[in-house]
């Protein structure tokens, strides 16, 4: 099943919970992050190294799918936190992962604007729930 991102204004809103975490274009983006993330150290001999970016990558778009779940607007709050947590986790595992040629410069440029893009759209969602207040 592909999550192919349709073209969308860059306005996050939260989606009711009816349309479910597929719907959310920041948990799309984080798939793609995290499919990405999986193939570029799928042959990686540093297994330590392949195993915390894959997971970290999967925190993220993990965390925006069970926050999304809860049944409260501060619970979804603390797991986008999470998930930004984890963003700044794969950039900097992006960063030094370069220097140790483990990929390209290429494929790091094009993961860290991934990374960067899903950590803007949950800083975008934060500020809404945020906004949204209690």
């Amino acid at each position: 099943m592909s999550f192919e991102l349709q073209a969308k204004s860059c306005k996050i809103l939260y989606m009711e919970t009816a349309k479910g975490f597929k719907s959310l274009l920041v948990w799309q983006k984080s798939f793609i992050l995290t499919k990405k993330v999986c193939v570029s150290f799928g042959g990686c001999r540093d297994f330590s190294f392949k195993d915390q970016i894959q997971r970290a990558s999967i925190s993220v778009m993990n965390n925006i799918t069970e926050g999304s779940a809860r049944k409260s607007d501060k619970a979804f709050y603390n797991y986008l936190s999470i998930a930004k947590g984890s963003c700044a986790e794969v950039e900097s595992m992006l960063l030094i992962g370069a220097d140790l040629n483990y990929l390209s410069i290429d494929n790091q440029k094009e993961l860290l604007e991934i990374n960067e893009e899903t950590a803007k759209l949950l800083n975008g969602l934060m500020k809404k729930l945020k906004a949204q207040g209690p």
